[in-house]
C-alpha cells in the first residue's frame, strides 16, 4: 500500500487503491508494472494504465503474459504505441485500451485515437478510460459501426 506522504495524493484519488509497489528513484517517482517487470515513471496517465492493468489480470482474469504495454504499431508509415493491447488465449489481438490521465475527458478525439489503432490490429473490442470513466465497445466489422457495451468481456479461454 502506498507508505509514502510524496505518494498519499494517489490514496486519497481512490481509497480501493490496489497494493502497488511504489519507489522513490533520485526523486523520481516510480510505479512497478506487472506486465514489463520494471519499475516505470509514475505519471497520471501511468497511473491510469496500471489501474487498467490491474482490472484486466485480477476482475476479468486475463493472464499477465496476454497484456503488452506500450506497444508499438505502424500507422501511417509512423510509429505509434498502444497503451495497453489484450490478447486471447490464441494470442490474436483482441482489446485496445487506450489510456489517458484522469484530468482528461473522454471525447470523440479519444476514441477517434483508438480506432486509428484499430486500422492496424483489427480487434473486436476497444475501450478508452481516464481512471474514472471507461467507454468499451465491441467493432462491428459487417455493419462498420460500434456497439457501446458495459465493459470489457471476461477472460475466456479457447479449447
Amino acid at each position: 500500500m502506498v507508505s509514502n506522504k510524496k505518494w498519499s495524493w494517489l490514496k486519497m484519488k481512490n481509497p480501493l487503491t490496489p497494493n502497488f509497489k511504489m519507489r522513490d528513484n533520485d526523486g523520481q517517482q516510480e510505479i512497478f508494472d506487472v506486465v514489463r517487470n520494471r519499475f516505470v515513471a509514475l505519471t497520471p496517465e501511468e497511473w491510469v494504465r496500471q489501474h487498467m492493468i490491474h482490472q484486466l489480470h485480477y476482475e476479468l482474469g486475463y493472464p499477465l503474459e496476454l497484456l503488452q504495454v506500450e506497444g508499438a504499431i505502424t500507422l501511417n508509415g509512423m510509429t505509434r504505441r498502444c497503451d495497453i493491447v489484450v490478447y486471447d488465449s490464441e494470442v490474436h489481438p483482441l482489446v485496445i485500451v487506450e489510456c489517458k490521465k484522469d484530468t482528461v475527458p473522454l471525447t470523440q478525439k479519444v476514441f477517434d485515437q483508438a480506432c486509428r489503432y484499430n486500422l492496424v490490429l483489427h480487434v473486436p473490442y476497444l475501450c478508452v478510460t481516464n481512471g474514472h470513466q471507461q467507454i468499451c465497445c465491441k467493432v462491428d466489422f459487417d455493419n462498420k459501426r460500434l456497439l457501446q457495451i458495459s465493459k470489457i468481456p471476461n477472460y475466456c479461454k479457447k479449447s
